[in-house]
C-alpha cells in the first residue's frame, strides 16, 4: 500500500481540529494535564497536516517539471522540422526562379 499525502491530509487536518476542540472540553472541569496533552496534540496534527500540504505541491511541482520537459522537447522538434519545411521551399523557390529565368 502506499503512502499517499492527498488522503492523510484531511485526515491529520480533521484530527487537529477535534483536538482543539477537545482542549476545550478538558479544560472545563480543570483537568489542565488533559488539556495540555489534547493541546500538544492539535499542534502535532496540524504540523504534520502542513509537511503532508509541502509534500502533494512537491509531488505536483514535480509532475509539472517533467509535463514542461516534454512539451520543450516537443517544441524543439517542432522547430526542427519548421526549419527543414523552410529550408525545402527556398530551394524550391529557387528552383522556380531558375526554371523561368533559363530560355526555353
Amino acid at each position: 500500500m502506499t503512502f499517499k499525502p492527498s488522503t492523510w491530509f484531511p485526515i491529520a487536518t480533521a484530527l487537529s481540529g477535534i483536538n482543539v476542540a477537545a482542549v476545550w472540553f478538558a479544560a472545563r472541569p480543570g483537568e489542565t494535564w488533559h488539556a495540555t496533552l489534547h493541546a500538544a496534540l492539535a499542534v502535532a496534527f496540524a504540523l504534520w497536516a502542513q509537511r503532508l500540504r509541502q509534500r502533494m505541491h512537491a509531488g505536483a511541482r514535480a509532475e509539472a517539471d517533467d509535463a514542461l520537459g516534454a512539451l520543450e522537447g516537443e517544441v524543439g522538434t517542432l522547430r526542427q522540422e519548421l526549419a527543414e519545411a523552410q529550408e525545402r521551399l527556398d530551394f524550391a523557390e529557387r528552383m522556380l526562379v531558375q526554371s523561368r529565368e533559363r530560355p526555353s
